[in-house]
């Protein structure tokens, strides 16, 4: 982990967010806090431990042999990150904070089944949810077309947001649009272009990095679905 990652004791309670994840409280060790564009830890940088994101949120990066980037996912409060690292012992991709976040260091050596069943069982669901989520993912994707690909990511986002109390509604995109078309495999112009579209629809309302949903049936329509 890098300079940026600020080291502070654990807390004294386990964060809402994080109570699906019984015995976290256990294996606590460290709260991190990562001032916006810092690095959580890096692409091949050895594994150490599971990080479960208590405020903030993340984009994971990936670097192809040829230097191009790719956003792989946006880790939002309530999810854990460094979970690519677990199967090699390295990280298969780059964390870095969208926005100033606080991490919860959960002791790898506390997860085990003995030490502590809760975490464990937690930590293979986890790991299991993830993993079909990264299979739907991919085949969504390679079949639709960019607005439905950007009508998928809004409501994805809306829903996780409303997972976490927040308004379903009101979307504060702490992405930028490059983090975007990168995400859905779309030129930053098309995404740009596709916003513009929805919002003259009346389908959203964009203001620089804030968006709102006023047309929730008219997102769901685009996969066949009548919301």
């Amino acid at each position: 982990m890098t300079d940026l990652a600020t080291p502070e004791p654990a807390a004294d309670c386990v964060p809402c967010a994080l109570q699906d994840y019984g015995g976290c409280e256990a294996a606590a060790r460290t709260r991190l806090k990562v001032k916006r564009g810092g690095i959580l830890f890096r692409q091949n940088e050895a594994f150490r431990s599971f990080l479960a994101v208590r405020r903030g949120s993340f984009k994971s990066v990936a670097v192809a042999p040829d230097g191009r980037e790719q956003v792989l996912a946006f880790v939002l409060a309530g999810d854990l990150l460094g979970l690519d690292g677990f199967g090699h012992a390295r990280h298969a991709s780059t964390a870095i904070a969208l926005e100033d976040s606080e991490v919860l260091v959960l002791d790898y050596g506390m997860a085990g089944a003995q030490a502590a069943p809760a975490l464990h069982h937690a930590m293979a669901r986890v790991l299991s949810r993830e993993l079909l989520r990264d299979v739907k993912l991919k085949v969504l994707l390679a079949s639709m077309s960019a607005e439905q690909k950007l009508a998928s990511f809004l409501l994805n986002l809306s829903r996780r947001l409303h997972d976490r109390g927040g308004c379903p509604d009101e979307l504060a995109l702490r992405m930028t649009r490059t983090d975007i078309a990168s995400y859905l495999g779309l030129s930053l112009e098309t995404v740009c272009r596709t916003l513009t579209s929805l919002q003259r629809r009346g389908v959203v309302q964009v203001d620089g990095r804030h968006l709102r949903l006023l047309d929730r049936r008219a997102l769901l329509r685009q996969f066949g679905r009548d919301g």
